[in-house]
């Protein structure tokens, strides 16, 4: 009896000890499972939180860049609208500058000499108040033939240098005044300009 009694007990303990061993392991194997759950969780939110920051690294050196070239292409633009502006008074000083009376004296006869022939007695020659007030003597003895037909000379205050010439009707209008002939030397310069301004600038 004392025998079967302590059978029935090493059964027990053996049995209570293959079953504690058994939820052992299955504990630790659990345990292991979730660790590796977790740690692969944690790897790839690591791996996310970078490949984030990366982008958003990515995107605010792109915007970054972006903003700089954006800045240089307004400063070069500040700057070629400066030298345009610097040119063009330049060239409308030099141009109102040469507009002088012997420049006039030299060039205004000949000219309207040859439109006479052209177009007859239907001519006015339009200059500034000041000059036509200093070569009306002058004029009157150069054109005294072409004045007596009818070509007539005439002042416009708003004309500060140069002249203009057109038909009496005003229809026929050439436009030799310092603005004019400054615009159009500066049109034919400010793309120059532009251009040399961009080549430039392809190095910056």
């Amino acid at each position: 009896m004392e025998i079967q009694v302590q059978e029935l007990i090493d059964k027990i303990k053996k049995d209570g000890i293959d079953t504690a061993s058994k939820s052992a392991a299955q504990i630790k194997l659990d345990a292991e499972t979730e660790a590796r759950h977790i740690l692969d969780a944690a790897k790839k939110e690591a791996e996310d939180i970078i490949s984030r920051s990366k982008r958003d690294a990515e995107k605010t050196e792109q915007a970054g860049v972006a903003a700089l070239q954006q800045a240089s292409r307004n400063l070069i633009l500040a700057f070629r609208d400066e030298v345009q502006a610097l040119l063009n008074k330049i060239v409308n000083d030099n141009v109102s500058a040469n507009y002088n009376e012997d420049v006039l004296k030299a060039a205004l006869p000949s000219l309207i000499m040859n439109w006479a022939e052209k177009s007859g007695d239907n001519l006015s020659v339009i200059l500034p108040e000041n000059e036509l007030a200093k070569l009306q003597g002058f004029f009157n003895e150069k054109l005294k033939n072409e004045l007596s037909k009818g070509v007539e000379l005439k002042t416009n205050r708003k004309l500060s240098y140069g002249f203009r010439i057109s038909n009496r009707q005003g229809s026929v209008y050439y436009d030799f005044s310092s603005e004019a002939v400054a615009a159009l030397i500066s049109s034919y310069l400010n793309p120059k300009l532009a251009g040399l301004i961009k080549e430039s600038s392809k190095g910056m």
